[in-house]
């Protein structure tokens, strides 16, 4: 895996040979699955040489999880580790709400002889992973052929809603976390205000990952359902009760035409343009808008990419600036595993 030269990104280490031919760990902890590859750093990139998933919820620690990677699959004097978390990380350490882990880098360096562990949240890892894709991994809704030069945003709906961005200093682009999915969520018609009331009798603070995120998309079609009355059919109850809730609501839509799960979808990617175009002004991300998470990933081909660049540009005085910003959906996964791996590769303070 070489570096893509669309992302220039800020890797002082990549001109150091120290880096090179380096084994490392990288580790992307999800509620669900956490993922770990076994890579050697090469060149300016990355060979992976293997990968395991686990089932996050059955081990008690992440250095369990860790443990039986190493045992498993016979590594010795593993150099580094790379670890992407869902939630902020501050002075080596996290606490993310959806894990139940306590993390700590020093633990880790301490236990493992480590000789360099590093721990960055979610998303600014898949901001680097990122930078390893290649062209055919990206997929244009509005482009002038390539990223511009300017800062990206990067907004990607999945568990949670992570939303990140690259800063360009004028030469490279240097990837930075937010939590800007838990500020608030704003209704805009009549009948968003119905459903911003119907979440704040849920959660109080009404977040934008409340709307847009694998909950969120439920929240969406339970208030169709119980407030605004669309029939749900019974063999659709039952789908969800034994199944993957997004996979079923995008199968209904598109394969048997269930009204309420096309509105439910609609209304998703209406939100996800609105929440595109505040994360965009927000970081003045003239050099692009890029958009991932496993939801996207899953309804790529439901997406009217027409319809969405025109909700994505309205705005009270920047649609001339909005309006000429490239916008690609981001169609490869694990890029959380690889960015945190290529990260602790190759940057030096």
């Amino acid at each position: 895996m070489i570096l893509n030269p669309k992302f220039p990104l800020y890797l002082p280490g990549v001109k150091n040979s120290n880096n090179d031919n380096v084994s490392i760990i990288g580790a992307n902890l999800h509620e669900d699955i956490t993922t770990l590859g076994y890579f050697v750093s090469s060149n300016g990139g990355l060979e992976i040489k293997l990968q395991n998933d686990y089932p996050t919820k059955e081990y008690p620690s992440f250095s369990d999880i860790l443990k039986k990677f190493i045992q498993d699959n016979q590594l010795e004097n593993v150099k580094r580790l790379g670890m992407a978390v869902p939630g902020p990380v501050l002075d080596g350490k996290s606490n993310p709400a959806r894990l139940g882990w306590s993390l700590d880098v020093e633990e880790y360096t301490r236990d493992f002889g480590f000789e360099k562990v590093d721990m960055l949240n979610d998303l600014e890892a898949s901001a680097y992973g990122m930078a390893l894709l290649e062209d055919s991994d990206l997929d244009a809704i509005y482009t002038s052929g390539h990223l511009e030069k300017g800062n990206v945003a990067i907004l990607a709906p999945g568990n949670g809603l992570g939303e990140a961005g690259y800063f360009f200093d004028g030469q490279y682009l240097r990837p930075f976390a937010t939590e800007g999915g838990h500020s608030e969520f704003s209704p805009r018609t009549n009948v968003e205000v119905e459903f911003y009331q119907f979440l704040n009798n849920i959660y109080g603070i009404v977040s934008w990952e409340n709307v847009l995120s694998k909950t969120g998309l439920f929240n969406i079609y339970r208030f169709l359902r119980d407030v605004k009355r669309h029939p749900e059919p019974e063999w659709l109850a039952e789908r969800f009760a034994g199944g993957n809730f997004v996979q079923e609501l995008y199968k209904a839509a598109v394969e048997e035409d269930v009204l309420i799960c096309k509105i439910a979808l609609d209304t998703f990617l209406e939100f996800l343009a609105r929440e595109a175009n505040n994360l965009t002004l927000k970081l003045k991300a003239t050099g692009g808008l890029l958009i991932s998470g496993d939801i996207v990933q899953m309804i790529r081909e439901y997406i009217d990419k027409d319809k969405f660049y025109e909700k994505f540009k309205i705005s009270d005085k920047m649609e001339e600036m909005l309006k000429n910003i490239p916008i690609y959906l981001i169609k490869h996964n694990h890029t959380g595993l690889k960015g945190a791996a290529l990260y602790t590769a190759y940057y030096q303070e």
